[in-house]
């Protein structure tokens, strides 16, 4: 088996168990087995206690139906030799009761899929319940699509010139080192020739370095995510990392931009970094 690794040791899959999730699970199971340790998981519920109280044979079916992915779930980690540490979690907001479940866990890594059944233009190309995910978790969170695959071949870092504390970096540096692969770093300035995009990417290469990893950069022009998209075929790169980072609160935490387009429409895990203590941030 191959050395364990170290950057996510408190892992948790938040999964629905349906054929969006495929990816994710597929992802973190392949971690777990990495780590040869149990695997968190919690499986959020719509669930209300007074409907519950009236309505309990509703409720009952939806416990049938939990108990059966579960059952199906477990079955599928048994067969790759990881044993599961499950929590059923029911609540009027799924989302809430993913970071909820973290946070209670401790938790420095949530692997879920991208989006389910694809609902209002706003949320084709993120689901809604994902993107309050990201936009409230206490840590790190990796997005996966249904066809992703645990990383094997390059891991691609993206800079933003205005993050000056360039959080994604070092994550995908000690993935990089830890998985045994290249990292390469890419900084987008959307006018061509900034200087202060070059720094960053600059800077960005020196932490990258001093953390062990193999890094080459990339000073690129056009439109942020294109871009990074485009990078990321050509280079062959299977895992994305993106920095979360901003303070600007609002009374609804959203994710949109750049991180939206890419966590949207690329077909490999995207990791977004989050900035301690970030409750509610705008993801640029």
């Amino acid at each position: 088996m191959a050395a364990a690794t170290t950057v996510f040791a408190r892992p948790v899959l938040a999964t629905e168990h349906t054929e969006f999730d495929v990816g994710a699970e597929r992802v973190a199971l392949a971690l777990a087995a990495r780590r040869d340790a149990p695997l968190a998981v919690v499986l959020p519920m719509i669930g209300n206690p007074e409907f519950d109280a009236v309505a309990p044979a509703l409720a009952a079916r939806d416990d049938a139906i939990a108990a059966e992915k579960l059952q199906h779930l477990q079955a599928l980690a048994a067969a790759q030799g990881v044993c599961l540490a499950v929590t059923v979690r029911r609540g009027t907001e799924p989302h809430r009761e993913i970071v909820d479940e973290a946070a209670a866990l401790r938790a420095d890594l949530i692997v879920i899929r991208r989006r389910g059944r694809a609902g209002l233009l706003a949320n084709l190309l993120l689901g809604e319940m994902v993107g309050k995910v990201i936009a409230h978790a206490p840590c790190p969170v990796l997005v996966n699509a249904r066809a992703a695959q645990l990383w094997q071949r390059q891991v691609l870092v993206a800079v933003d010139p205005a993050d000056s504390a360039r959080d994604g970096v070092a994550p995908a540096a000690r993935i990089a080192v830890e998985f045994g692969l290249p990292l390469g770093v890419v900084c987008v300035a959307e006018g061509g020739g900034d200087s202060a995009a070059q720094q960053a990417l600059d800077a960005a290469l020196a932490d990258a370095r001093a953390l062990g990893a193999t890094a080459d950069g990339e000073l690129l022009a056009g439109k942020p995510h294109a871009q990074i998209l485009e990078a990321a075929r050509r280079r062959g790169a299977d895992l994305i990392v993106l920095g979360r980072h901003g303070a600007v609160r609002l009374s609804r935490a959203w994710i949109g931009g750049v991180a939206q387009n890419v966590v949207g429409l690329a077909e490999c895990p995207v990791l977004v970094c989050a900035s301690p203590n970030a409750a509610e941030v705008i993801v640029r």
